[in-house]
């Protein structure tokens, strides 16, 4: 079964974990002092924060599946889209490591289809904050920066309507 996954940079970790803990009414998942994610089942979402990127806000979204077979289907899916894919095998990024398929949409937002494989012990199996090429670590290089939240918050809608999830709370701006 997928799940949909949210990356969001932020400033003040700690004070991000006390909002999303009261939020979603549960610990992260996982914490570390750079990193925190909840694994949700209501809605099913992976959501993750981090303090590593020098741009806050949304850093990427996401599909989180359980298997291989759920990936290729995935990558048939983004080949159709005719976009460039970076596909990355048994990659170190997030505490875990996980095989990959990156795609960017037409207004340069990060989507990351993902298969996780195991736990590791650092972010990005490095001990820098960066990997020293990317300075967002988890996301190719060639990713673009988009500030359009009304477009990240109509690509939610159209996800949740196409993969007939709900997300019962979220705040976006209006759309125009």
């Amino acid at each position: 079964m997928k799940r949909l996954h949210v990356h969001l940079a932020v400033e003040d970790l700690n004070k991000n974990i006390e909002f999303y803990s009261t939020m979603f009414g549960s610990q992260p998942t996982v914490q570390h002092d750079d990193y925190a994610k909840w694994m949700l089942d209501n809605p099913r979402v992976n959501f993750a924060i981090s303090n590593r990127s020098a741009e806050i806000g949304l850093d990427h979204l996401g599909i989180q599946v359980e298997n291989d077979e759920e990936l290729a289907d995935i990558k048939q899916s983004l080949e159709a889209t005719q976009s460039p894919i970076e596909t990355q095998e048994n990659a170190a990024c997030c505490y875990s490591s996980s095989d990959k398929h990156w795609v960017t949409d037409p207004q340069g937002i990060a989507w990351e289809s993902f298969h996780s494989l195991n736990e590791i012990p650092t972010f990005n199996n490095k001990k820098s904050d960066s990997d020293g090429e990317n300075p967002f670590a988890c996301r190719p290089a060639e990713i673009k920066e988009t500030k359009n939240h009304h477009v990240v918050a109509r690509r939610l809608s159209i996800f949740v309507s196409t993969y007939k999830c709900s997300i019962p709370y979220a705040h976006f701006p209006a759309s125009k």
